[in-house]
């Protein structure tokens, strides 16, 4: 038998063995353990040739600064005691949670949220990899459920020790010596007095949600505008709007909940939108949580075969047929999956019921109108909230370490700077996935940790630039121009693509030969974060079990009421069953 074109001898020697063991079966030994030992050399070996192609010569890191005490920087603090490294965690504010801590009044330097927020994400697509949100927990939590979620994740696993709160990060420069230790010295103050600390690494857990994008420059007359204006970021809550006419500009999330929330209180809100949105529900069909059904791999094998524009017509026929965005004046000119859509359940019913006008951008601003680019005019507008989203900064770094331009910064695999001599800075959760950013965010830091120690390695700066080159064409070609779409990713091929690095991939084939029952939830069902600690580095024990019990989380909380279900329960007609397993045999032939 020859190799296959662009197999290396070791897998090929691999392949043979598989044939031999599959097709003759040995006379001795445990076949399923030489099986899934066979699988697992590939593998290993393909992850070899992913990461160690010319690498960057690392520094084993042994202090790490976590900036930020939120859903990154507690995870961060959790994979350096993992990898044994020592963590010290810098937190400006009183408190853990980040984003996700309601606060009546906002803080400078901290993200802010109104004390509605509902997250976008279920409990099981959005929790860390081995620490399952309490079965009880509703299926997409209030934002005091998520700090709740994130308290019990620090006392279980021991956190707050190392967080110094109340303590600003003022900079973070190299050493003399950075070139041959990486080192760093940061300079932190913390009541007034300033202290300065050596660390061997830095991971960087700020966020992107914390300094306001208010373009008034595209807005001419807002400067002479006798009602009130502000970002979303400094909205709270509806008290004070009764009566009121108001103006939403932008059909982001945080656009679409604050008209939904407004239009309850409110005499009359407007929707302000250059380009329209397509609006998916949290809830999908028979009532489950829409990433729970449209996460799988098997849906992920048809993504990446079947091209772009049958997928954005597939979906939007299903979208439409809740409602016609047309009809409702939200279609956009671009497909579902070349902008970052809006998930909102509410916002059709306040259209129909006529309490959200949506409208075109804003021409112009007067003392008491807007002026709308379809020429329309709205009179006696109150108050403008302009949900414009955010850009984002380092201000403790020098630009010749972190340069942010136009929302864009230069980092390989959106965690890792490709120009400094030693790989001891990390960017974590500075992504904006077509999913949860939880688990994200901890894969990069599982793998970030796994670098600074020195058991992953880096390519060589050539070519960690030609990846993110690739990357920012890929998305030029996919996305309508938005800062928004600076860091935007697709949840499940990204986490592959970090899983493979860290080691942490799991092997679908092997499964389906060794765990057919785990494969199949594993393929089919939502690719939840446990996935990833089924094998390699920080595997898990219960991960098994957290995949095979994750739909009875699921149900838990919506079951408080029980049912007798009397229908006549059927088997599954035998046609429909040599359709699935055809279906089966060839996605995973073509995922292969």
């Amino acid at each position: 038998m020859s190799p296959i074109i662009g197999e290396s001898p070791v897998t090929h020697k691999v392949h043979l063995t598989y044939i031999s063991v599959v097709l003759l079966g040995p006379k001795t030994g445990n076949k399923e353990e030489i099986v899934k030992g066979c699988f697992q050399v590939i593998q290993n070996r393909s992850n070899h040739m992913l990461t160690n192609v010319f690498c960057l010569s690392t520094t084993m890191a042994k202090k790490v600064a976590v900036i930020g005490a939120g859903a990154s920087g507690l995870v961060c603090i959790k994979c350096c005691l993992d990898e044994g490294l020592e963590p010290t965690c810098f937190e400006r504010t009183d408190d853990i949670g980040g984003l996700w801590k309601f606060k009546e009044i906002p803080e400078e330097g901290r993200a802010s949220i109104y004390r509605s927020v509902i997250i976008n994400t279920s409990k099981e697509m959005m929790c860390y990899s081995d620490f399952p949100i309490p079965d009880d927990y509703p299926n997409y939590m209030h934002n005091s459920k998520i700090l709740n979620y994130f308290r019990d994740y620090a006392k279980h696993f021991n956190l707050h020790k190392y967080i110094q709160f109340k303590t600003l990060v003022c900079s973070i420069k190299k050493r003399p010596d950075f070139s041959s230790t990486g080192q760093w010295d940061v300079v932190t103050e913390t009541e007034g007095k300033q202290k300065s600390a050596v660390f061997d690494a830095i991971l960087v857990c700020t966020g992107h949600h914390t300094d306001a994008h208010l373009p008034l420059d595209s807005f001419p007359g807002i400067g002479k505008f006798k009602g009130q204006y502000f970002h979303s970021r400094d909205y709270k809550n509806p008290e004070g709007f009764k009566g009121k006419r108001v103006v939403v500009i932008g059909i982001g999330n945080s656009g679409g909940d604050l008209a939904v929330e407004l239009s309850r209180t409110a005499d009359q809100v407007y929707l302000s939108t250059r380009r329209g949105s397509w609006i998916v529900n949290r809830v999908a069909d028979y009532g489950y949580p829409v990433d729970m059904l449209t996460s799988s791999r098997f849906l992920g094998f048809f993504k990446r075969t079947l091209p772009l524009s049958v997928i954005n017509w597939l979906a939007e026929k299903k979208l439409n047929r809740r409602f016609d965005h047309a009809n409702y004046g939200l279609k956009p000119q671009h497909g579902l999956l070349n902008q970052h859509p809006m998930v909102n359940d509410d916002l059709p019913n306040r259209i129909i019921s006529g309490t959200v006008l949506v409208k075109p951008n804003v021409r112009e601003f007067t003392e008491t109108a807007a002026i709308f680019e379809d020429g329309t005019v709205e009179e006696n507008i109150d108050v403008i909230v302009f949900a414009t989203g955010y850009h984002f900064a380092f201000p403790f770094f020098d630009n010749s370490v972190l340069n942010v331009r136009n929302n864009q910064v230069s980092l390989y695999k959106y965690v890792f700077p490709t120009h400094l001599e030693k790989p001891t800075v990390a960017v974590i959760g500075l992504i904006q996935p077509l999913g949860a950013i939880m688990p994200i965010s901890e894969l990069q830091a599982r793998w970030a940790t796994r670098v600074f120690k020195g058991l992953n390695n880096l390519p060589t700066e050539e070519n960690m630039n030609m990846d993110m080159q690739e990357k920012k064409e890929q998305m030029a070609r996919r996305y309508v121009s938005s800062q928004r779409h600076t860091i935007q990713v697709d949840y499940l091929d990204y986490m592959d693509e970090l899983a493979i690095l860290a080691g942490v991939k799991p092997n679908v084939l092997a499964l389906w030969l060794t765990d057919p029952k785990l494969a199949k939830e594993v393929f089919f069902g939502p690719s939840t974060p446990y996935q990833f600690r089924l094998t390699g580095p920080g595997k898990w024990d219960g991960a098994r079990n957290a995949i095979l019990t994750q739909w009875e989380r699921t149900l838990k909380p919506t079951r408080t009421r029980l049912i007798e279900d009397r229908r006549n329960r059927s088997s599954v007609p035998l046609l429909l069953k040599v359709f699935f397993f055809l279906t089966l045999a060839l996605a995973i032939i073509l995922y292969l």
